[in-house]
């Protein structure tokens, strides 16, 4: 598709690009004294104008031979040989329509058309589409350099959606895993919590596969997800999970990716609170400031439980 052609602002600045060079040029030939300025409007705005639909063709002839592979001798001998055939047809167009005006129209001062005007016009419609060649060319390389941003700006969308994607596939069963143990744990020494955290953990994952396939989720539903998330580890856990949420009301209609809350929460209980000998408090703190959202989560840790050694893909 032509860039300009296609685009109705951009013709309508052509138009007026090749209107304003047909003035020029009746200007020059009244100058010159070859005509008067209203035989020189008659005669070089309408074929000004038509050479500008004919320099339209120079997109297309750049186009045949891409930057990326254009040997030098090979471009110049088609951006010359393109450029004196526009020149040849320019002159011919231009010829044929001072016939024309000499016949049609009856003005003082007309355009005598000479040997030596010919030769201008010539080396004019070649300047001209050598410029149009020259011109599409500069368009053509911004139109590749924009391209590939684009494609760089997808490529970099689709990388993170991977890596999101991925984190959630490593949340799922590992969270899982861990709540069955609880639960086959629980079912000897406490069949009563046994059934509840079966329960909430179903509900978690009803609502996990209803939020995963969105893009965007309200914060408010990431919350809900997240209650369901540590009522389930409150059964595991008991009194040693201790959780404090501080929401603003103004933040929790935001729009956010989903399952970003979660992976944080269970962070802070897996490297935090399991480790604790003691009771721990998780706080998650979120407050909107300057269209803004700020999002804080702390947790205790026992300094005196090493860490294993783990290649885990999530955060540091």
């Amino acid at each position: 598709m032509h860039p300009v052609l296609s685009d109705f602002r951009r013709f309508l600045w052509y138009t007026a690009v090749w209107l304003l060079t047909g003035v020029f040029m009746a200007m020059l030939l009244v100058l010159a004294e070859l005509a008067g300025w209203t035989s020189a409007l008659l005669f070089a705005v309408p074929v000004t104008l038509t050479f500008g639909f004919l320099a339209a063709s120079a997109y297309f002839v750049g186009r045949s031979l891409p930057l990326s592979r254009r040997p030098f001798f090979l471009a110049i001998a088609l951006f010359g040989s393109a450029s004196l055939i526009a020149g040849l047809l320019w002159l011919g167009i231009c010829t044929v329509w001072q016939q024309m005006l000499l016949v049609i129209v009856d003005v003082p001062g007309a355009l005598q058309m000479s040997s030596h005007l010919s030769t201008v016009l010539l080396a004019t419609g070649f300047s001209l589409y050598l410029l149009s060649l020259l011109a599409y060319d500069v368009l053509t390389a911004f139109e590749n350099v924009h391209l590939a941003e684009r494609r760089e700006a997808a490529l970099r969308l689709q990388a993170r959606e991977a890596e999101l994607q991925l984190l959630r596939s490593q949340i799922d069963p590992h969270f899982l895993f861990n709540s069955l143990n609880s639960i086959s744990a629980l079912t000897t020494i406490d069949p009563s919590g046994a059934r509840d955290m079966t329960l909430a953990l179903a509900d978690f994952f009803r609502q996990t596969l209803a939020l995963s396939e969105k893009k965007k989720i309200s914060l408010a539903q990431e919350i809900q997800l997240c209650e369901h998330f540590l009522a389930i580890e409150k059964i595991r856990f008991g009194k040693k999970l201790q959780v404090d949420m501080q929401l603003a009301s103004d933040s929790l209609s935001a729009l956010i990716p989903p399952m970003i809350l979660q992976p944080l929460l269970e962070n802070a209980i897996k490297h935090g609170i399991r480790n604790m000998s003691n009771a721990g408090l998780v706080t998650l703190k979120i407050v909107l400031q300057d269209q803004w959202i700020y999002i804080s989560i702390q947790n205790p840790i026992d300094a005196e439980s090493p860490e294993n050694e783990r290649n885990d893909v999530g955060l540091q």
